[in-house]
Formats: C-alpha cells, sequence, structure tokens
C-alpha cells in the first residue's frame, strides 16, 4: 500500500509547531498520509522505527559551492552527513557556467582563490561537457546523487563570457553587453536556475588575486540583470556585499541602501550575507534595521546569517598562521610526524618565532583574533570562555600569546590520532562579545535565514556545512551561557525558511503531499565530530571533513539514502529546475 512508513517518532513539522506523536506514510516520493500512532495499515510496507527520535523535514542548505564536485561526485558530502537534503549552488557570483572553452582554466582560478577549492581537483573531476547555462544544467541532471540540488546563475562567468577581457578588468558594461547578459540571465532564469547571483566584495580575489568579474558594477548593470531574473520567472537575487570583510566601515550599510533602492525598482528579492564583524559589532543591527524598514514599503531583503561563530581552522596539516615564515617553509613538505618532530624542536621553534609572515591579509585577521581563538583538546569547541582563548591562556601563563599558539598548536598536532585532527578554531566574526548572543538574536529575527555552511568549499580552511548539527546540539540540547532555541523553531530554520526563500516550496514541511525529504534523528546523540583531513577528491588533494553521529536516517524523495551515517547507495536526487 505504501513504499515506506515511518512509526513511533516525534513529529516536527518544519513549521514551527510543537513535536507531535504521529506516523507517516510515503508513496512515491511524496508524504502520503500522516495518521495518529498505530493507525496505519503497514502489512506490506517498509516500516522505519523512529521510536525515541523525531522526524524532521530533510534540511535546505541554500549556501553551497558544490558547483564543481557536483558533477562528478554522487554523495556530496559533507552536507549530506548533517541531514541536507537539497543544497543551493552558485552563491557568491562564481560557478563554472557560462564558460566559454579558453575561459574554463580562468573560472577553477576564481574558484580556488574566492572558495579554497583545489584548482587540480577541478582541472581532474570535471567534465565540462557543456558551454551555456542551460547546457550546464541538462549536464547536471545526468548524474543521480544522495540529494536534490538546485543552481543560481553567477555574474563572475557571465561576465567573462559576454564580455571577456573587459569583463575581468571591471570595465563598464555597454548597452550591447548589457542586452547580452539579461538575455543569458533570462534564458538560464527561464531554463531552471532559482537566483541570480552577484559577489561585491573586493577581498574575494581569484588566485592571481584579481575580484570577481562583476565586483564593482554598476548599479544600471545590476538592475538590468534583475529585471532579466524577473523577466525569466523568477525572483530572487543573492549578493555577498561589500564591507562583509570589515574592509571599509560604511562599505556594508551603502550595500544594504542600494538592495533596498534595486529590489523596490525592479520587484526582485535580494538576499545577502550578513555577519556580525569584530570591528563594527553593532552594525548587523543597523542593517537589520534598514531590512525592516525596507519591509514597511513591501521591498524584501533577506539577511542570511550564520549559526555559529565565523573563522578558520588551524593545524599543522593545513593552514596555519606561521605558514609564510621562512623557517617553516623549510621543513613544511615533510611528512606530518617528521615535521612535527623539527615543530617540537627548541632551535625550530625559536627560529619560526623570531620570524614574520609575508604581508597576507589573512595572516593579519588570524593574529589580531588571539583572543577569540581556541584548542579543539577534547572535541570541537561550541561557545567557550575567553579564558579558554590562546590570548587568555598566554595571560594567565604571562607568556607571548603567540609563543601560546604555537605551542598549544603542538599539543593538539601530538593528540591528533586515527586520522581525526585536533586543530584550533579562530573566530573573527560573530564572536566580539566573547559569546554567542549576537548569533542567537539574528537567527531568532523573523527577518532572517539561516545560512552560510560553505558546504564543498574552504577546504584547507573551515568546514562549516556541519551548520545544521551544530543547530540540533548546540542551540537546541547543550547551550548554557545563555537562551537555547526550541527545537521547533531550530528545524524551521533548517527546512521551510530556506526552502521558501528559493521558492520549493513542494519541500521544507512534513505535510501531505510534500516531497518525503526527511531526518530521523536521536536528540540525545546529535553532535558532530573531531574534524579530519582527507584526501578524497580528484588527484588526492585533501580537504577538512566533519562528520556527525545521531542521524538514524536520511529520507530523499522518500529512499533511505544514509542511515547511522552510512550512505546506503541509494541515490535519488535530482536538479531541481525552478521554483515550485
Amino acid at each position: 500500500m505504501y513504499d515506506l512508513v515511518i512509526t513511533g517518532g516525534r513529529v516536527v513539522d518544519g513549521t514551527g509547531c510543537p513535536p507531535r506523536a504521529a506516523d507517516l506514510a510515503i508513496s512515491n516520493g511524496l508524504i502520503s498520509e500522516i495518521a495518529e500512532p498505530g493507525k496505519l495499515p503497514i502489512c506490506d510496507a517498509n516500516v522505519l522505527n523512529a521510536a525515541g527520535a523525531v522526524v524532521t523535514p530533510g534540511f535546505v542548505d541554500p549556501h553551497t559551492h558544490y558547483d564543481g564536485q557536483v558533477t562528478w561526485d554522487s554523495i556530496l558530502a559533507p552536507s549530506s552527513w548533517h541531514g541536507v537534503t537539497t543544497a543551493v549552488m552558485g552563491n557568491c557570483g562564481v560557478g563554472f557556467a557560462p564558460a566559454k572553452i579558453d575561459q574554463r582554466n580562468r573560472l577553477i582560478e576564481l574558484m580556488e582563490g574566492v572558495e579554497d577549492i583545489p584548482g587540480s581537483a577541478l582541472h581532474e573531476g570535471m567534465k565540462w561537457d557543456w558551454e551555456t547555462f542551460p547546457e550546464y544544467l541538462d549536464a547536471l541532471e545526468k548524474l543521480p546523487r544522495t540529494m536534490d540540488i538546485a543552481a543560481q546563475v553567477p555574474h563572475g562567468p557571465l561576465r567573462l563570457f559576454v564580455m571577456g577581457e573587459r569583463g575581468a578588468a571591471q570595465e563598464t558594461a555597454t548597452q550591447s553587453d548589457l542586452e547580452q547578459m539579461a538575455e543569458i540571465v533570462r534564458e538560464s532564469i527561464a531554463a531552471g536556475a532559482v537566483a541570480f547571483s552577484t559577489n561585491r566584495m573586493p577581498l574575494h580575489t581569484s588566485v592571481d588575486g584579481e575580484p570577481v568579474p562583476g565586483t564593482f558594477a554598476d548599479v544600471a548593470e545590476l538592475e538590468t540583470l534583475a529585471n532579466a531574473v524577473v523577466k525569466g520567472g523568477g525572483e530572487l537575487l543573492q549578493s555577498i556585499p561589500a564591507g562583509a570583510m570589515a574592509e571599509d566601515p560604511d562599505a556594508l550599510m551603502n550595500e544594504v541602501v542600494m538592495y533596498k533602492k534595486l529590489a523596490k525598482k525592479t520587484g526582485v528579492k535580494i538576499t545577502f550575507s550578513l555577519p556580525q564583524l569584530h570591528l563594527y559589532p553593532n552594525q548587523w543591527r543597523d542593517a537589520m534595521t534598514a531590512c525592516r524598514a525596507a519591509k514597511d514599503e513591501d521591498v524584501s531583503l533577506v539577511p542570511q546569517v550564520p549559526g555559529r561563530a565565523n573563522g578558520l581552522l588551524l593545524s599543522w596539516e593545513t593552514f596555519n598562521p606561521f605558514l609564510f615564515r621562512p623557517a617553516y617553509q623549510e621543513i613544511a613538505s615533510l611528512p606530518m610526524e617528521q615535521r612535527l618532530t623539527e615543530l617540537l624542536k627548541p632551535r625550530r621553534r625559536e627560529a619560526i618565532l623570531s620570524q614574520d609572515n609575508a604581508d597576507d591579509e589573512s595572516m593579519k585577521i588570524m593574529m589580531s583574533s588571539l583572543h577569540s581563538t581556541f584548542a579543539m583538546d577534547d572535541g570541537p569547541v561550541s561557545e567557550p570562555e575567553y579564558e579558554q582563548s590562546i590570548a587568555g591562556r598566554a595571560e594567565a601563563a604571562g607568556v607571548d600569546p603567540v609563543h601560546m599558539l604555537y605551542d598549544a598548536m603542538c599539543e593538539v598536532a601530538k593528540a591528533s590520532a586515527g586520522g581525526k585532527t585536533h586543530m584550533m578554531a579562530v573566530f573573527f566574526a560573530g564572536y566580539a562579545e566573547g559569546n554567542l548572543e549576537a548569533i542567537g538574536e539574528m537567527m531568532r529575527d523573523e527577518l532572517s535565514v539561516v545560512s552560510l555552511g560553505d558546504g564543498g568549499a574552504h577546504c584547507s580552511m573551515i568546514c562549516d556545512a556541519g551548520l545544521p548539527t551544530f543547530l540540533l546540539s548546540h542551540w537546541v540540547r547543550d547551550r548554557q551561557r545563555g537562551q537555547k532555541i526550541l527545537l521547533e523553531d531550530a528545524v524551521k530554520m533548517l527546512s521551510s525558511e530556506p526552502a521558501r526563500l528559493y521558492g520549493l516550496n513542494d519541500r521544507g514541511v512534513i505535510k501531505v503531499g510534500k516531497r518525503a525529504d526527511l531526518n530521523i534523528i536521536d536528540l540525545d546523540e546529535i553532535d558532530l565530530e573531531i574534524p579530519e583531513i582527507a584526501h578524497d577528491l580528484p588527484t588526492g588533494a585533501p580537504r577538512i571533513l566533519q562528520r556527525a553521529r545521531g542521524y538514524l536516517a536520511t529520507i530523499c524523495a522518500g529512499e533511505v539514502t544514509f542511515r547511522n551515517g552510512q550512505s546506503t547507495g541509494a541515490l535519488p536526487g535530482k536538479l531541481v529546475r525552478g521554483c515550485r
């Protein structure tokens, strides 16, 4: 009668309603019946017993960068390990379509620089059986996956495709350029792209230091492309705003003012990244206030906010704050065990600590954030106290904090074993007050959507794709330094709210007739594991991964794709074309 029945669980339906006991029936990839416990006929059905667990919608991740990985990988880890059943790609104005043959290498260099995805892996893994964006969508449909994917039209490739070197050089688009770009956007949206994305942050550059094409595009260009989105049947423009890395104190608010005018004139909805910047810790409140004022004028501005502090993961095996010092470079290529032996030698330690880094922006950020840098001694860090920070520990010991950082990195390296790499977490956004109170306020705001997990990106520096697991484990269950988030609110943040933002109205809630994208979760066990460094990208390029525990099952389109964190081999995921 049914393809699958889930019994005995507490259903958290994604609408914000409290959990309730109910059984679910699934037929043809959809939720076909919701009944009181024990009321469904299950004689011939495949039954999943969810006793003691909660049943939630599958999670929708609105900010990923699987644009390349999706062409060779059907699993799409790490997001698939954290209950994600729909991933939206093409964020930040970068991607791989449209693309002429002689532009492919440039787009790879752009993705490598902006999103820290190894260029060697992209060169080896991507098949490039497309040129136009609709052809890219067609190519994406060929490979089955554990989850659904949706794609946005990225501004950078679009500008290169139409304008060539003039586009890369940030020249003002001519009328002819605008007409060609608009037609491509309209055609791409009509073919199934769910939004258009742009990047306006100057610090986002290729490996050669070139800003993303379109970073400095004038309002006329953005207006033309926004109108093209609407003409193609879409409604959403995604943007990384200038000022998002605190490079200019006025830039972010100027962006919000511009977004309001643009949205009001074109009718497009604009969603943009909004972190709490440590240099300007209250600026996000001003941005939220401006978005609320825009809503009063029927203008839709949707901030995408993080669910955890933003920063980097540091280790001797990946990115580290001593990377550019000559004494470190002398041993950088040694196998890790030998390198650690060298790092522990007093003469090597003294030599490295006596030198300076090259004039690198990321190094400046790290070395100014030692008050919010923490060691993963016993596991991932969530909301630690200042006293646990490198600066706090150095202050208590009466030593130089940089020396403390060096020694702490050696200690966590010695603790690493079994493929699990104990790392340092440095927070440079979202932790200005030494806690997550601001993040909590941002997430609870009715205007915002929780996002910025960056699945597939920042392979050597970050692994935030575990955001759903962090939200459920820390915010719902474990938090002790402030107000928790109710389970039903957290699930809504992870499912229906991002689904609604992208017009994916066939999912994100547990209702009859909706897609059977579901998670069965043991809330007592849900947690993040220690990060690991895997060499599983094409060419063996490394990336930081972080697994989860507590997901008893993940279901996509009615098929169980994961049981207890392990893939079942089922690949029901497809390309989502357009709003639904």
